[in-house]
């Protein structure tokens, strides 16, 4: 059925810098795209994948190519086959879905197969930064029930500030994110610390490409794969290396594959995380969605920018929320 493209870039300024291994971000920028077909509006929005080269300016350009065919109709499983995983795909295929839902007046939980949706318990994140500092970003999240730490890679800096955050935070659930910062070399001396500190998981421990640096080292606490595994291929290539799968629709290319790698990932006997390269409430929303299958969950992108859409997601008492308002049906008249 034909629609209507429509696309463009957003800047997305964050409120402060956000500091993880190797990288400072003052902005996540994101290409939005929208459908319409009659009153009936589907919208997307993605980031892209910048440790794959994957920015907004050459999504938009990946999708202004294909606008006579996206124009003439497409739908989600072609899409799989037209575009590779990443963002430009990401977007198009929640705009799929939203302009679904509202074709069909349904919910897009309930085109996902779900009786409803209920708020989920997510992770606040703390930038790498001084131990103290830290501890006093993780103590700011007054509602927090769990947490997630970004380290750098130097084991000494990032015992100090693991133990200071859990000094100063003794009660929620944490995890940390190496972001490829550590590897066989370090790994040793930073185990200890994590267990010492009641640690729950430890996220992409390894450079991506480096998976093999895992083998033989005792899991203390279970490993999660982020960069290690973008999309239903490499899940089923790497799968093994890991115990949690850490699924984000920028890096899989939409909430239609991510649905179909939560579900693999469950036959292969792995826990299922959901998580987000920051973004808007727009961006948050379909993730909210694969998030209803998941065990850990750590979307808190939108608390991070100068601004978030309206309406937006909520967070109440350590949990995300969102209603139809914010991606879904067309609105009671």
């Amino acid at each position: 059925m034909p629609v209507e493209l429509e696309l463009h870039n957003e800047p997305l300024p964050l409120a402060a810098p956000f500091r993880i291994a190797g990288h400072v971000f003052e902005a996540m920028p994101a290409t939005v795209v929208t459908l319409r077909d009659g009153d009936c509006v589907g919208r997307g929005e993605a980031a892209g994948v910048y440790y794959n080269d994957d920015h907004p300016d050459t999504m938009l350009a990946t999708l202004e190519a294909l606008r006579p065919r996206i124009e003439a109709g497409i739908d989600r499983e072609t899409l799989r086959t037209l575009l590779p995983a990443g963002g430009a795909r990401n977007a198009l295929d929640c705009a799929l879905w939203e302009l679904e839902a509202q074709r069909a007046g349904l919910s897009v939980w309930k085109l996902a197969g779900l009786d409803g949706v209920r708020p989920l318990l997510t992770t606040f994140t703390v930038g790498a930064d001084d131990p103290d500092v830290m501890a006093g970003h993780a103590a700011a999240f007054a509602q927090a029930r769990a947490l997630k730490l970004k380290l750098t890679g130097d084991a000494d800096l990032d015992a100090a500030r693991v133990r200071a955050v859990r000094t100063r935070c003794p009660d929620p659930w944490i995890g940390v994110d190496a972001n490829q910062g550590h590897g066989a070399a370090t790994l040793p001396a930073l185990l200890p610390v994590l267990v010492e500190a009641r640690v729950s998981l430890l996220e992409q421990p390894c450079a991506r490409g480096r998976e093999d640096e895992l083998d033989g080292i005792e899991r203390v606490l279970p490993f999660a794969a982020d960069e290690s595994i973008l999309d239903l291929a490499e899940l089923e290539a790497r799968h093994h290396h890991f115990e949690v799968i850490n699924i984000k629709l920028d890096k899989c290319g939409g909430l239609t594959e991510g649905l179909l790698m939560a579900r693999r990932a469950r036959e292969l006997g792995k826990r299922v995380m959901v998580g987000n390269m920051c973004g808007t409430s727009l961006a948050a929303a379909p993730a909210f969605v694969l998030g209803q299958f998941c065990d850990v969950v750590d979307l808190d992108g939108p608390i991070f920018l100068a601004a978030d859409r309206t309406p937006s997601v909520r967070y109440e008492d350590g949990c995300i929320s969102c209603g139809d308002e914010v991606w879904g049906p067309k609105a009671a008249p």
